[in-house]
């Protein structure tokens, strides 16, 4: 396996960096920590995009570029509209009653979001569902029997979903009709002793995972043959490909020690590191 290059710490001092994206030459990403979606440069220079106090988490786009946000804890998908103000995009509230988690949106505007069915990280593990959302807010639930949908990615075709299942150690795949509805469900690849988290995809149809417990990123082809790793310091919450060239892996990483990690006034151990990676990002997110 080759070795890969130096990581590159691009930013510190974060609470809890989730679901990174590459977007319009920044890197955009939620703080959940600290109720933040952020954007940065590749010079370190972020932004406060918005302020989302029930917990921001999964981000997309819309095709006319608006941007959604998942609003995790009180079950609200945001709208970001042209002057900056957040209005309720869809109430998923009456889908689920856990927190909400990671995202993707389509090349359609369909935005698929995974619920992941109990009260982590206190909560008895439990199923969890994903839901779709059309771009014109309608909401319904169109896979059930997950466990721990995490990260999601779709390829560029608009054909086929991905998500991990943290607690399952596997990346699930599923066929998406026309109309969004998801069917054909199966195994994308078994992971040994793994937790995936949030996840991308590359030109070369490999997957990268983040995981937590394990401190690292790994890049995976379908069937789970380990193509490459990078090792952290800390638990890897999400990953992402981006940079001029879509060829920069960007990692989000905090050190994770259960329910106290998120106390008020807990260090703030979050980074985004980044590595060259072998292959252009592909698809969404």
């Amino acid at each position: 396996m080759p070795a890969l290059p130096e990581l590159h710490t691009l930013l510190t001092g974060l609470a809890f960096g989730e679901s990174p994206r590459w977007h319009d030459s920044r890197l955009w990403f939620s703080d959940m920590g600290a109720g933040e979606v952020v954007a940065a440069d590749l010079d370190g220079n972020r932004d406060v995009i918005a302020h989302v106090p029930a917990m921001p988490m999964g981000t997309g786009w819309l095709p006319d570029g608006r941007m959604l946000i998942v609003s995790s804890r009180d079950g609200l998908l945001l709208r970001r509209e042209p002057d900056g103000s957040l209005v309720t995009h869809a109430d998923l509230s009456g889908l689920a009653s856990y927190p909400w988690g990671d995202m993707v949106v389509d090349g359609r505007g369909n935005a698929y979001i995974g619920n992941i069915g109990f009260d982590f990280p206190g909560g008895a593990p439990a199923p969890g569902i994903l839901a779709l959302v059309t771009p014109g807010g309608t909401a319904r639930q169109v896979a059930n029997g997950l466990q721990f949908p995490n990260g999601i990615a779709i390829t560029p075709d608009n054909r086929t979903l991905i998500v991990a299942e943290s607690y399952a150690s596997r990346l699930t795949a599923y066929d998406i009709a026309a109309d969004g509805s998801l069917s054909g469900r199966r195994v994308w690849a078994e992971l040994d002793n793994a937790a995936p988290d949030g996840i991308c995809l590359d030109a070369e149809g490999a997957i990268w995972y983040a995981d937590v417990p394990n401190r690292h990123c790994v890049r995976v082809r379908e069937g789970g043959e380990v193509l490459a790793t990078v090792a952290l310091d800390r638990g890897c919450f999400a990953c992402m490909l981006g940079g001029a060239d879509g060829r920069t892996l960007f990692i989000v990483a905090a050190e994770f020690a259960g329910p106290a990690s998120f106390a008020p006034g807990a260090p703030r151990t979050g980074q985004v590191v980044t590595v060259p990676a072998p292959a252009a990002g592909a698809g969404w997110p």
